[in-house]
């Protein structure tokens, strides 16, 4: 079997391999490579976009239930006026749960919650009513940058690229930005557990891939 252009084209649509094809419009073979080394980049992302996403979960529930002395903390919503329209994300999430026809528990509405709730609780909006208690959530955060903005901005910034990289959308152009990106968010883990990007660099194939693209796709 010939993997060539039309291939790819038939296969993955000539939208997706267009910008691939124009950069290299001698060399179809490395326009393939290119190709292949972005589904390989956005793979080495899942690693440490699972583990922010579960772990900023589990910190932000944890300080709610600590803010509102109940499980399921999400209840107050409907009854605090500036924090109503959140909860069209629970709504959302038990209609899920519903219709696999499970039980709806805490933990369930919980897990079930998207990141987009998640990074949402710290935006502007919610400041007055929230920061004061999440903050807590990021215990290693150094004092002087323990301002909301300085966490919510970061967080906005991997929910795009997380949806970008779960999306099977183009990453591997900027290879310098793209482990700016991964440095962030290994700093962003320290700030919610110190531990956390020592344990997570033991398994993470993110250094090891891209290195492994610049040598194949002659970058420097």
């Amino acid at each position: 079997m010939e993997y060539n252009k039309r291939f790819f084209e038939k296969v993955f649509s000539n939208k997706r391999m267009e910008r691939y094809f124009a950069l290299y419009p001698n060399d179809e073979d490395k326009a393939i490579r290119h190709y292949q080394s972005n589904i390989q980049l956005t793979e080495a992302f899942y690693t440490s976009l699972s583990v922010l996403e579960v772990a900023l979960r589990n910190a932000l529930s944890r300080e709610l239930e600590t803010m509102t002395g109940r499980e399921d903390w999400y209840a107050i919503f409907p009854n605090i006026p500036g924090l109503t329209n959140l909860n069209r994300y629970v709504t959302q999430a038990s209609k899920q749960i519903a219709g696999r026809h499970e039980q709806i528990t805490p933990s369930k509405i919980i897990a079930e919650l998207t990141l987009g709730f998640w990074v949402s609780l710290l935006n502007a909006e919610y400041e007055r009513l929230l920061w004061k208690d999440l903050r807590r959530a990021f215990p290693y955060l150094p004092k002087k940058e323990r301002q909301r903005k300085n966490v919510s901005a970061p967080l906005n910034r991997f929910r795009a690229f997380r949806n970008r990289v779960f999306h099977n959308e183009s990453i591997c152009w900027n290879l310098r930005r793209v482990q700016e990106i991964h440095s962030e968010l290994l700093l962003l883990l320290g700030w919610i557990n110190k531990d956390l990007p020592e344990w997570l660099t033991g398994f993470d194939r993110f250094d090891e891939v891209q290195a492994k693209i610049k040598a194949e796709m002659e970058w420097s």
